[in-house]
């Protein structure tokens, strides 16, 4: 349903201010932009641009990192994470020797961990296959390890200077927007369709000012909500502006409810007053992290019964279930969890062959690089602890 459906036949036209007596493009759809609005949006950008650390170097491993840190992640958030990462490794030399603990725990905090063993698993490849030096080539790129076809793009483009498109999701918007596409951009149709528009904006050696700047139009102008069409350097190129549906592009997936689970915690202590943790699988969610053991609480089970069951089953150990330290909630990206931590001390058996666990004492839980959600119970268990 369009905005205009929405107001109803009977309601008031609503007024538009600054509006486009017409679209430069006609009424055709087209998958070429025209050279004046590449041309329009470079003006534009030359004064606007965001200043950004990685913007301020062309060397490109700081600018790869920099692409992986902001795939789903706002550039706000990435800066200091940015900052300590090439801090701690200023070389692509640098992180391929590094041990993937020192990785994780330098990652720590910032989420989607399998863009940080990805970065590491590229690295190496980087070192061993490419002499030590990112490759040039969108093809190349595209090979290693966490780099798709859009942050290829980038990384050729803003690192390289090649007139190579990208399509990110403020790029993605731009365009559709100027288009006017209003289906699923999803669609290879459609996706189609927007790499052959994206990439025939770019004049002729100007393949990084383009990415930067469509980047910074959908992030500061052609926004997801309340777009700022008025102000648009495009506007008159803009078919979402003219028809009034830039609001309404892209096509809105109503999001189903976010399941949740209950997931049991075990805080093992010997009797040194060590506590127990274990490395997680690389493969899979939160791959590479230490964590405190457990699982998830089946139905009409007791949150006691199944930390019981989830150890003897993970570790082959048996451990008598305490007193509860406490709950925690965390979200992810597809369902939410409640963590409910308990003090647990072992019983018998031994642990299991090909499970990394090892005992530390609490102290020394700041050195490991544990997931958001066990670092919260980290700090309850400093809290509590007499």
């Amino acid at each position: 349903m369009t905005e205009r459906e929405k107001r109803g036949p009977g309601a008031t036209p609503r007024k538009r201010r600054n509006r486009p007596p017409s679209c430069d493009w006609g009424g055709k759809r087209d998958r070429a932009i025209p050279a004046a609005a590449a041309r329009r949006l470079l003006a534009w950008f030359d004064p606007s641009r965001r200043p950004m650390p990685w913007r301020e170097t062309r060397d490109p491993y700081r600018i790869w990192v920099s692409e992986i840190m902001l795939q789903q992640t706002t550039v706000a958030a990435v800066i200091p994470y940015y900052e300590r990462f090439v801090a701690a490794f200023p070389t692509v030399a640098a992180l391929a020797a590094a041990r993937p603990d020192a990785v994780m725990k330098t990652w720590e905090g910032l989420g989607y961990y399998s863009r940080a063993r990805n970065l590491h698993k590229a690295a190496k490849i980087i070192v061993g296959r490419h002499g030590g030096e990112l490759p040039a080539t969108v093809a190349e790129l595209a090979a290693l390890p966490g780099i798709g076809r859009s942050t290829a793009g980038a990384i050729a483009s803003i690192a390289f200077g090649r007139d190579e498109p990208v399509l990110d999701g403020n790029v993605k918007r731009v365009v559709a927007r100027l288009l006017g596409i209003r289906g699923d951009l999803a669609r290879p149709a459609s996706l189609r369709e927007l790499w052959d528009a994206s990439r025939t904006f770019i004049l002729p050696g100007k393949g990084r000012e383009t990415a930067l700047a469509l980047m910074d139009l959908g992030n500061l102008v052609c926004t997801p909500r309340r777009p700022r069409c008025p102000v648009c350097p495009l506007g008159r190129f803009c078919r979402a502006w003219r028809d009034d549906n830039a609001e309404e592009i892209p096509l809105k997936v109503r999001r189903r409810p976010l399941p949740h689970h209950d997931i049991v915690v075990a805080v093992i202590e010997d009797a040194k007053g060590r506590v127990l943790i274990g490395r997680r699988p690389d493969a899979g969610l939160l791959g590479g992290l230490w964590a405190f053991p457990g699982g998830k609480r089946e139905e009409d089970e007791t949150l006691e019964a199944a930390l019981a069951r989830e150890i003897e089953g993970d570790l082959g150990i048996r451990i008598a279930v305490g007193g509860k330290i406490g709950a925690v909630r965390h979200a992810y990206s597809h369902f939410r969890v409640t963590l409910h931590a308990y003090r647990c001390r072992p019983l018998r058996g031994t642990f299991r062959a090909g499970s990394d666990a090892r005992w530390i004492a609490p102290s020394r839980l700041p050195d490991y690089a544990l997931p958001g959600s066990n670092r919260k119970i980290a700090d309850l268990l400093a809290d509590t602890r007499p």
